[in-house]
């Protein structure tokens, strides 16, 4: 997958290189200000039960 992601990227390894950085960095935004804020009503991690 990465060698078929590195093959499509436009320009020479240094463009590369900041181009799947880019790319990086905003799929982690996506995620952190989309993706995350709607799955936390259904992920509870405040609610920690220990069980003896």
């Amino acid at each position: 997958m990465y060698a078929w992601l590195w093959r499509k990227l436009p320009g020479r390894p240094g463009t590369r290189v900041l181009t799947a950085v880019a790319l990086v960095a905003a799929a982690g935004a996506v995620l952190w200000y989309a993706v995350f804020p709607l799955l936390e009503p259904v992920v509870t991690l405040d609610e920690v039960t220990v069980r003896k």
